[in-house]
């Protein structure tokens, strides 16, 4: 019941998921669920040469958002938000940056690869994994599987600049 005075959304039901979904992150994080990383031998700089551009079979849904400028971190144009994404077989999340956006993906279903600006090859995500993108981090995503894949997102957007979301999405 904590919860409900803390997050505050436009509905008591998407109080609920979001309650939830944070509860969930929190068991798994301090479980040390993550998703797939990037070999040792193979981190370094990526320049992402042929990164899609566009998106391709990819649904994404804002299920809900807090104002943090109305909260008391008093964060200007930023919002904490929740999406559930759904990439279809061969679908591509395009390349976008995370320079001012940090985010938690989780996989709920599937698998999908990440080509990242930090990795020399392609990372595996699969269902329960969960990415840390911050830091600038910049990379695309790609379904190669023959099934939908399920995630869910919570960043926060800096709704200030634009250029650091996917604005084809």
């Amino acid at each position: 019941m904590k919860n409900r005075s803390i997050i505050r959304t436009r509905s008591s039901h998407w109080t609920h998921v979001v309650a939830a979904l944070a509860a969930m992150a929190a068991s798994l994080a301090a479980a040390g669920a993550h998703a797939g990383e990037c070999p040792a031998n193979q981190q370094m700089p990526n320049a992402l040469a042929g990164a899609a551009t566009a998106p391709v079979g990819v649904v994404d849904t804002e299920l809900s958002s807090i104002d943090l400028a109305q909260e008391n971190v008093k964060l200007e144009h930023r919002r904490l938000r929740l999406r559930h994404m759904t990439i279809a077989p061969g679908g591509v999340v395009p390349l976008h940056s995370h320079q001012d956006r940090p985010a938690l993906i989780m996989v709920n279903s599937g698998e999908i690869y990440e080509n990242s600006s930090k990795c020399a090859v392609p990372i595996l995500h699969k269902a329960g994994d969960i990415s840390r993108e911050f830091l600038g981090t910049q990379h695309w995503w790609k379904n190669s599987g023959t099934q939908a894949v399920e995630l869910t997102i919570a960043d926060i957007v800096n709704d200030g600049k634009p250029a650091t979301m996917m604005e084809h999405m």
